[in-house]
């Protein structure tokens, strides 16, 4: 069980929509909601500026462009994303060891730089859209939290400062990372909600119960008749 401030800092509200809808969703969550997930559809379309509007609405942000590319590309894209305002910043596991150091080089100097605080990078394991099969498809046969476990020891080992996974692989994850690590959830759906595309998830609640640190939910709360009140419902079934 949270408390109420701890409950809502869990949730990291994800804005997959235009510009006009995300600052329109964010006005009416302003002064309850503490964090925004801006990711590709987002900051694809509307660039760094997104970014900067969300932290006038009162806004952290958690941006999420899933950064793969050869170290040195990755270090700068990371210093340029940090010093954008970036609070998390999310890069792909998958990428290896050296590119996991080159973003961290990256966000450090961007520290240095703006002289704020660093900005945290996750890595991400496996996208919660994917199972088994989906894996095997790609010529990867180990079980999914097999897979999951040995990117995090990766990325963790290199820098990050924590991952992305499922709720079906944070108590292993938790228990692998230890307390301080950042476990972010996709994939959470309140009990009787359209499941989409993703394919490992859990409810709100058994993720935290998990170890998760932070979750991610989008369509239950933008796609809603009033997100204010599902985002609230989240809130109070976090600190039952």
């Amino acid at each position: 069980m949270l408390s109420e401030q701890e409950a809502r800092d869990a949730v990291i509200i994800a804005l997959d929509m235009s510009r006009e809808e995300a600052l329109d969703l964010c006005d009416k969550l302003s002064g309850k909601a503490r964090w925004v997930k801006v990711g590709m559809t987002l900051f694809y379309a509307y660039g760094p500026s997104i970014v900067e509007e969300m932290y006038e609405r009162g806004f952290k942000v958690f941006l999420d462009l899933k950064l793969h590319d050869i170290p040195f590309q990755i270090e700068g894209a990371a210093k340029s994303a940090s010093l954008v305002g970036a609070d998390l910043l999310s890069i792909h596991g998958l990428g290896g060891a050296q590119m996991i150091q080159g973003g961290r080089k990256g966000v450090e100097a961007a520290a240095q730089e703006c002289g704020r605080e660093r900005t945290k990078l996750v890595a991400i394991s496996v996208l919660t859209s994917m199972d088994a099969k989906a894996l095997q498809s790609i010529g990867v046969n180990d079980p999914v939290e097999d897979e999951v476990r040995r990117l995090a020891q990766l990325a963790v080992g290199a820098g990050a400062d924590g991952i992305v996974c499922s709720p079906q692989e944070a108590s292993a994850m938790r228990e692998l990372l230890g307390p301080d690590a950042i476990i972010i959830t996709p994939g959470v759906r309140p009990a009787g909600a359209d499941v989409g595309d993703q394919k490992r998830i859990a409810t709100p609640a058994r993720a935290i119960e998990a170890g998760a640190s932070k979750l991610v939910v989008g369509r239950p709360i933008t796609k809603a008749e009033d997100p204010v009140a599902a985002f609230e419902q989240i809130v109070a079934e976090l600190c039952a």
